[in-house]
């Protein structure tokens, strides 16, 4: 079929209720067989331990030092501090009665001692459990009693939020310990619940240096990561030790065999979320060769200050980071006059040409790259040498824009908390694989499963389907929902809920969501029938479809208002019309809007959950119109299809009013 891709198993006709799959493909780099963990590793911890006795002095894990309320540089712990600080953490959990097996909690946003906890974790054969509040009200102690978690770290900025959750969870939780300083108000009311409280420092000098360490095993489970479900409460998604440090060593592997890995001498930038398992595997890989972290402050104003301070060779973004990258670039190009712009087009085309033709990204125009392309290489600090995209596809301009003008490669990958992170990635310097997601990693077979009801068939000559995956990256379950398990995990084949469709270089591009459930362009996930049903407890709302898609960071709607309380408003405030026209009434939209939005606060949507723009319909939806289907269920494509000019001036509209 390709260049790229081997084919390993058949297709298989559709039979009774089972539609028909296509072919199973494997990666070129795994032809012989997928890649198996090597002997001798049992644990992430055999990462880390083997990192500290290569490099005790080399840097692991900074921050910048804050002098006088100020920012200053970055200040480092080296791989041996940070290894005697997650030793020292690991002992005093084990006097705290948590052992292997057992379930640690840790919320925050990324830091050295996120780091450590997880390691402490790691080393005693401790599942860490992420916790973290954009999975919507209650979240953290929903996570913290299905996961029955004894003990939680957590930032000092967030204790609020965990002790007031100690009422409600203290049939497991016994330990917090915070990242920071814990008052004695603080201590004081976990104690009256039966919790004790510690500060970073006490809980520290709880532990020693010189404990034996408990026994790990690859099949011990690593983390439970908990992702949103489509029926509100989120799923545990279980990762083993095994299937965590494979996913890791095949990052390693793809890099040795298309460009090169992180050493010691690289610097990962990290302000992607750790309690995502995308920014997890990538730190994990980076302890793994040795490279040096360094952490953001947590401030999405200083972010960009951050970046240039720490000077990273590595760089994981998303697609709203790089789609803002781009606007800000684009826009100093436009306001920099004529002649600096046609110097831009210029050196744009002829290194894209160079690009298309097959030349290497370092080779395609190096004396414009110093000349023209340097500011914009100096942007992410200068020295960035890798550049990774996933979480939500990557818009083609800006992935062609990024790989022309920032000097470095970069590669798109597309993977799920349950492949444990990337299971396709696009392959370094191969510029044809630009707008899609690559190939299987090298632990992963693919293949399409046709689905009739949208018309996506994957033995057609160009195939698609729902992607399915099976190999040795693939999640262990989702906790304590063995019947969610069962739902996609089918004959060894994990299904996915993507629709992609197989490019003739065996690359992988997903075009389509299966369920309706989608990701925003921060990598947030919405699961829009529950959204559609708050909004619709809204008095004016007869019926109402949300919609958002992946390259946009909010979401819009078309609303079919009542007509009464429509009209009986207008009257009220002076607003006169018929019904169609009062529809059009931008004073009317803003009404329905603001009455929508503020339903959504009272039921607890979170900020990405509200609408940032709606039209009025004044026809219902109706099956005439293919709108709905005869039990009155929205039909999403139709839907698009009819009020697409609708949702692209309001996108438009909602953009124009934010600035």
């Amino acid at each position: 079929m390709s260049v790229y891709t081997i084919k390993v198993d058949d297709s298989r006709p559709a039979a009774g209720e089972m539609p028909s799959a296509g072919p199973a493909y494997r990666c070129i780099y795994a032809k012989d067989a997928l890649m198996e963990l090597p002997p001798g590793y049992d644990s992430p911890w055999d990462f880390f331990s083997e990192s500290v006795k290569r490099n005790p002095k080399n840097p692991a894990l900074g921050r910048r030092q804050i002098i006088d309320g100020k920012a200053g540089g970055y200040s480092w712990l080296s791989y041996q501090d940070a290894y005697n600080s997650a030793i020292k953490i690991a002992s005093a959990i084990r006097t705290r009665s948590v052992n292997p097996g057992d379930r640690c909690g840790i919320y925050g946003t990324n830091s050295p001692e996120w780091i450590i906890s997880m390691e402490a974790c790691n080393c005693n054969g401790i599942t860490y459990v992420p916790l973290y509040d954009t999975l919507g009200a209650n979240a953290v102690e929903y996570i913290i009693n299905h996961a029955e978690i004894s003990l939680v770290f957590v930032q000092e900025s967030k204790l609020a939020a965990v002790l007031s959750c100690v009422p409600n969870c203290s049939s497991n939780l016994k330990t917090i310990v915070s990242f920071g300083n814990v008052s004695g108000s603080q201590k004081k009311e976990a104690m009256e619940q039966g919790v004790d409280c510690f500060s970073w420092e006490e809980f520290t000098s709880m532990g020693n240096l010189d404990d034996e360490l408990p026994a790990k095993h690859k099949n011990d489970i690593c983390t439970i990561m908990y992702t949103s479900g489509t029926t509100g409460e989120p799923k545990g998604v279980i990762l083993n030790n095994s299937t965590f440090m494979s996913e890791v060593l095949s990052v390693h592997q793809l890099l040795v065999e298309t460009d090169k890995p992180a050493t010691e001498e690289d610097t990962y930038f990290s302000f992607l979320p750790l309690a995502h398992i995308f920014d997890q595997i990538m730190e994990t890989y980076c302890i793994y060769s040795g490279s040096s972290i360094g952490f953001w402050q947590g401030d999405i104003r200083y972010l960009i200050e951050d970046l240039l301070v720490l000077q990273p060779t590595i760089f994981c973004g998303v697609p709203r980071v790089y789609d803002r990258i781009y606007t800000g670039i684009m826009a100093k190009i436009s306001t920099g006059g004529a002649v600096k712009k046609a110097l831009f087009d210029f050196a744009y085309n002829y290194k894209l040409r160079n690009l298309e033709k097959g030349i290497q990204q370092d080779k395609s125009a190096p004396l414009l790259d110093k000349l023209v392309f340097d500011k914009i290489k100096q942007g992410f600090g200068g020295r960035v040498r890798l550049m990774l995209s996933g979480a939500a596809p990557l818009p083609q301009h800006v992935e062609e824009f990024l790989r022309v003008t920032c000097c470095t490669v970069l590669s798109q990958g597309y993977g799920l908390t349950e492949s444990c992170g990337g299971c396709f990635t696009s392959i370094a310097n191969v510029h044809s694989m630009i707008g899609t997601v690559g190939v299987p990693m090298t632990t992963i077979e693919a293949r399409l499963e046709s689905v009739p009801e949208m018309g996506y068939d994957a033995l057609a000559p160009v195939p698609r389907g729902e992607i399915c995956l099976r190999g040795n990256t693939l999640f262990s379950g989702y906790h304590k929902r063995e019947d969610l398990t069962n739902s996609v995990l089918v004959d060894g084949w994990f299904h996915t809920g993507d629709i992609g469709e197989w490019q003739p270089d065996g690359a992988m591009k997903i075009i389509d969501r299966k369920k309706n459930i989608f990701k925003l362009s921060q990598g947030e996930y919405v699961a829009v029938e529950n959204i559609e049903s708050t909004y619709s407890r809204c008095p004016l709302v007869t019926s109402i479809w949300v919609y958002g898609n992946s390259f946009e960071s909010f979401l819009v709607g078309v609303v079919v208002p009542d007509r009464l309380a429509i009209e009986e408003w207008a009257e009220k405030n002076g607003e006169s019309g018929d019904f169609v026209s009062l529809c059009n009434n931008s004073n009317v939209r803003k009404y329905v809007l603001d009455e929508l939005n503020s339903e959504a606060q009272k039921n607890k949507l979170r900020g990405f959950e509200m609408l940032k723009a709606v039209h009025l319909e004044p026809v219902p939806f109706d099956f005439e119109r293919e709108l709905i289907t005869p039990t009155f269920k929205l039909k999403r494509q139709q839907l698009l299809k009819y009020y697409k000019d609708c949702i692209d001036q309001l996108y438009s509209e909602a953009k124009t009013s934010k600035k």
